[in-house]
């Protein structure tokens, strides 16, 4: 996972934070086809607002990008685009999940990576796998 730098003159900044949040109920729901277009849009949406996905490992149940952003991008309001347009693509395009009264839950979890190495967020990215 690289690390990366956001430069406005006269400064750089590296903000990367580890953002996490689960389907409604955390119902294992995430899987197969609808796991490849979770994919898709969480890095279209991205490019749309000028982030970048550094580690994106979607559980059934849960998931949780590592995200760097500008400091125009507060936290809630890039999970907020991220929830919201995923949320609203997916129950178009998967009729199965019209029958839940909402997508998600109105929760999530912000931490920033601070100075983790990239290695050690892998890691637990790949731990949540074996986890039941």
């Amino acid at each position: 996972m690289k690390q990366m730098d956001h430069s406005n003159d006269p400064c750089v900044l590296r903000i990367n934070s580890h953002l996490v949040w689960c389907p409604k109920r955390r119902r294992k729901i995430v899987v197969d086809r609808l796991k490849t277009r979770l994919e898709e849009l969480i890095r279209e949406t991205a490019s749309e607002l000028g982030c970048e996905i550094l580690a994106l490992e979607i559980m059934p149940d849960h998931l949780p990008p590592v995200v760097s952003a500008t400091p125009h991008w507060v936290p809630n309001h890039i999970v907020g685009r991220f929830k919201g347009k995923t949320s609203r693509i997916l129950r178009q395009e998967f009729p199965f999940l019209q029958r839940m009264p909402s997508l998600g839950t109105r929760s999530y979890v912000w931490s920033t990576t601070g100075h983790v190495s990239a290695d050690t967020i892998r890691r637990y990215s790949e731990a949540q796998r074996t986890r039941g």
